[in-house]
């Protein structure tokens, strides 16, 4: 990206770091970190609420387990969000019940702006009022804007909310 320096107005490079192409989220969710820890590691829970508004997530292969793999696709709901369907997979790099989840997700496009890898942190700390869910993705590729990972991010916690609350 160019952009111009303040000081004397000639165009300068700035550069985009790892640590700048990434999303913090979180939300209570009024569930114990155990029942909020399995709506991840549970592929007919995950598949009802991963997918931002809009979308819906369809699992090809789940292994929760640590050094276990996952693809998923996000297909679009309806027509004009179809450009933005995609599928990706991934490994799961931890899996600590009722605490954390690490894993790691790259998108299946040949769009060079899709590109790396993504790596999503999730930590689940009990609170008076049931669970702290925090949501850290780094590396988010160049073609999607931080804030449509937060958006997803802010839906997706609602679902699972929704679902975890109302069990």
């Amino acid at each position: 990206m160019t952009d111009t320096d303040p000081d004397d107005g000639v165009p300068s490079e700035e550069s985009t770091t790892t640590e700048e192409r990434s999303v913090t989220v979180d939300r209570v969710i009024a569930a114990s970190p155990e029942r909020v820890y399995e709506a991840f590691v549970d592929p007919d829970e995950l598949a009802a609420w991963l997918s931002p508004e809009g979308f819906s997530c369809e699992i090809h292969e789940f292994d929760a387990t640590e050094g276990g793999t996952f693809r998923i696709s996000f297909n679009a709901e309806v027509e004009e969000l179809e450009p933005l369907a995609h599928t990706f997979h991934g490994t799961y790099e931890e899996l600590v019940p009722g605490e954390r989840i690490v894993y790691t997700e790259t998108f299946e496009s040949d769009d060079p702006g899709m590109t790396g890898d993504m790596t999503t942190t999730v930590t689940l700390d009990a609170v008076p009022e049931g669970t702290k869910v925090t949501a850290r993705q780094t590396g988010i590729p160049d073609a999607i804007p931080p804030e449509d990972a937060d958006e997803g991010w802010t839906d997706s916690l609602g679902n699972l909310a929704d679902i975890v609350e109302n069990a």
